[in-house]
C-alpha cells in the first residue's frame, strides 16, 4: 500500500510540474536595417498560475556584429543616451556596483581593464568577447590568456548546458536583464518584466522559445531599477528606461 501511495504522489508531483511549464503566446519581431539585428518581443504564460512574462531580446549574429561593455564612469549617462552617442545597435543594464558606483566584479572595456576579478558566489560568470566570440564562461573558466576585448563578470548563470539551472531564488520578483549565449555564431541580450530568478532559468530555457536561438547559457545582470533595453529599430529606437543610474552597459555594435 505505501508502495501505491509514494507512485501516487510522485505522478501528482510530475503532473504539478508539466503544469508550471511556460509557453509562447505571441512573438514580434522587428528588424535593424544594418547587421541585421532583431528585436524579439515574446510573450509566455505559465500554465499553472496563468502569470505572463514578456521578454524583449536582441538578437546578434557574431558575424556581422560584436558585443560592447562600455563604462559610465560618472553615471550621468542612461542607456538611450549612450547608444546613441556610441552609435550602437541595441543595449541593456551591465553589472553590479557598489554604493559609491563603483563597479562590482571584472570589467573590461575596449581593452582596458577597469575592475579585476572577483571571488563571490553571486558573481558566478562572466560574459567575455575575444576575437569575434562572445562567450559566457564560469569564473573559474575565465583566464587573461583570452585577451578579453570586452568582459563583464555577473550572476546567477540562469541557464547552463541548455537547462535552467536549480535553485535559484524563487520568491523575490523583478525586472531582470540577461546575456545569453548559443555555442555557434548566435548570441542575445534582453530583458524581462518582472519575475523570479528561477522563473527566468526556466522561461529562457523554454523549448521553441526563439527557433533560431539555441539558448546554451544565460547569465542574469544586475536586475530591479537598473534594468533596462534599448533598440534602435527601422521605425525609430523602442526603450525601457532603467530606474536609476547605473554603471555600466552591455551593448550590440556593428563590426
Amino acid at each position: 500500500m505505501a508502495r501505491l501511495s509514494a507512485r501516487f504522489v510522485l505522478v501528482l508531483f510530475l503532473a504539478g510540474s508539466a503544469r508550471a511549464d511556460w509557453t509562447v503566446t505571441g512573438s514580434q519581431t522587428e528588424r535593424e536595417g544594418w547587421a541585421g539585428i532583431e528585436h524579439r518581443r515574446i510573450v509566455l504564460t505559465e500554465s499553472e498560475t496563468d502569470e505572463r512574462a514578456t521578454l524583449d531580446l536582441a538578437l546578434l549574429s557574431t558575424k556581422a556584429a560584436t558585443v560592447r561593455v562600455i563604462d559610465n564612469p560618472t553615471g550621468e549617462d542612461n542607456l538611450a543616451g549612450t547608444m546613441r552617442r556610441e552609435h550602437c545597435l541595441a543595449g541593456v543594464n551591465g553589472g553590479y556596483f557598489d554604493p559609491e558606483d563603483r563597479p562590482v566584479g571584472l570589467v573590461i572595456s575596449g581593452g582596458k581593464v577597469i575592475s579585476p576579478l572577483r571571488k563571490a558566489r553571486l558573481l558566478s560568470g562572466v560574459l567575455v568577447v575575444s576575437a569575434g566570440r562572445v562567450q559566457l564562461l564560469r569564473a573559474a573558466e575565465y583566464s587573461s590568456r583570452l585577451k578579453a576585448h570586452d568582459a563583464l563578470q555577473c550572476g546567477p548563470f540562469l541557464v547552463d548546458r541548455g537547462q535552467p539551472v536549480p535553485g535559484l531564488n524563487d520568491t523575490r520578483s523583478a525586472r531582470r536583464s540577461f546575456v545569453v549565449a548559443s555555442g555557434s555564431d548566435r548570441a542575445a541580450i534582453g530583458f524581462c518584466s518582472g519575475v523570479t530568478l528561477a522563473q527566468l532559468g526556466k522561461i529562457l530555457g523554454t523549448p521553441g522559445l526563439a527557433p533560431d536561438l539555441k539558448v546554451q547559457r544565460a547569465l542574469n545582470l544586475d536586475g530591479g531599477s537598473s534594468s533596462a533595453f534599448w533598440f534602435a529599430g527601422e521605425r525609430g529606437p523602442f526603450s525601457i528606461s532603467e530606474q536609476k543610474t547605473v554603471r555600466n552597459f552591455v551593448a550590440v555594435a556593428p563590426k
